[in-house]
């Protein structure tokens, strides 16, 4: 499987400066590809290569393969852009954000990524260094650093292409690495439901709960300072706005890391598959207050979800996705399905035998349990049909 690294660089400001006008050079000059894509109606590297490359080695002055990737990079976003305009995204045809997003030429920030091959780009791990293309001659000695996990993973099973990028003044490598994968287990003994949700983040059947109280009241401010600051206006308080803003983000990306190790661990630890709600159109099944739309809508329920399928899948552990309908209105114990079972938003009481739970931990042991029953259908649909002998 595939997994990515991010690490910082440390160049001196003599390196920084050559990084910075290498960038530069390379984003404008997929901005002016993207153009001629545009113009000329080409969006393949081949056919595109033909129109752009020549000109792109003489203007900006790129190496061969700093010129392909540029070229490259452009096909890439127009593919992209199509992906989403045909999904949606922008909007039905017509509209003046489809028609926006579909009737100008894609443009890249001067610091946008710029993808570095081995033949641009080498490693020396042990003195943590690299040695990097730039259009003022090649940089030997940049140095590198990282936490020590990610770096043991980097020299061991990095492949392909690296990413440089500058974000907030500072630079970093984006590296991928192909990660060698546990067998997977075939003969799970049960099921771990996560129900996920706001009040609480996630809800095991192991009787875990994960909350989202202190968070949510901690995101509740940052949102509060982030208004204060936007309707202020000045450069100094977007400034600030924008680093609460990065600063909120970073945090829900390390509490959704901790939430699905925790899970998957307890999961390889048991011998278990993970049981979770299909997350596809989240945010439009649910109906909620005004006041909570903000809440629901900001929380990365695609990030944890995606956490826990690539750190089960690096662990080798099932996961199986199950729809979610009336799974909060169903009593786990005889399965009387009724909107009275849920008196309030914590508390579960069934209607017709009288059991009483906690709403979320009700959930998450029916979605275990409708996890167990596909992945059971799942198992038999692919098992050898039976002879019968007279």
């Amino acid at each position: 499987m595939k997994l990515v690294v991010r690490v910082k660089l440390l160049p001196t400001p003599a390196q920084a400066a050559a990084l910075e006008t290498t960038l530069h050079a390379c984003n404008e000059a997929a901005t002016w590809v993207a153009q001629v894509a545009f113009e000329k109606d080409v969006r393949r590297p081949l056919g595109l290569r033909k129109h752009t490359y020549t000109e792109v080695r003489q203007r900006w002055a790129l190496g061969a393969q700093a010129a392909q990737h540029a070229i490259k990079k452009t096909c890439d976003a127009y593919t992209t852009l199509r992906a989403n305009l045909r999904s949606g995204r922008y909007g039905r045809p017509g509209t003046t954000r489809h028609t926006r997003a579909s009737g100008k030429p894609v443009t890249f920030r001067p610091e946008a990524a710029q993808p570095y091959d081995d033949r641009m780009l080498s490693w020396q791990h042990e003195a943590r260094t690299v040695s990097i293309w730039t259009t003022s001659g090649r940089l030997k000695g940049v140095a590198f650093t990282g936490q020590a996990e990610q770096l043991a993973v980097l020299a061991a099973h990095r492949q392909g292409e690296s990413d440089l990028v500058r974000q907030g003044g500072k630079w970093f490598l984006i590296a991928t690495c192909e990660i060698p994968e546990n067998a997977l287990n075939a003969h799970p003994v049960g099921f771990i439901g996560v129900d996920l949700g706001i009040v609480n983040i996630a809800a095991t059947s192991d009787g875990e709960r994960h909350s989202g109280r202190r968070v949510n009241r901690k995101r509740e401010n940052d949102r509060a300072l982030r208004s204060k600051l936007q309707k202020k206006g000045t450069k100094s308080a977007k400034r600030r706005a924008k680093k609460y803003a990065g600063k909120e983000a970073r945090r829900n990306k390390d509490i959704n890391h901790k939430i699905s190790k925790r899970i998957v661990a307890e999961a390889e630890r048991t011998g278990r598959g993970i049981a979770l709600e299909e997350l596809t159109g989240i945010r439009e099944r649910a109906r909620l207050r005004k006041p909570q739309r903000t809440t629901l809508h900001s929380w990365a329920f695609a990030q944890l979800g995606a956490f826990l399928a690539y750190k089960a899948k690096r662990a080798g552990v099932p996961v199986i996705y199950i729809d979610p309908a009336y799974t909060s209105q169903e009593c786990s114990q005889c399965h009387h399905t009724a909107r009275g079972n849920r008196p309030s938003q914590a508390r579960f009481a069934c209607t017709s035998c009288g059991f009483v739970e906690h709403a979320d931990h009700n959930s998450s042991h029916n979605i275990s349990h409708l996890g167990w029953m596909a992945w059971v259908r799942g198992a038999q649909s692919t098992a050898p049909a039976l002879t019968l002998i007279a």
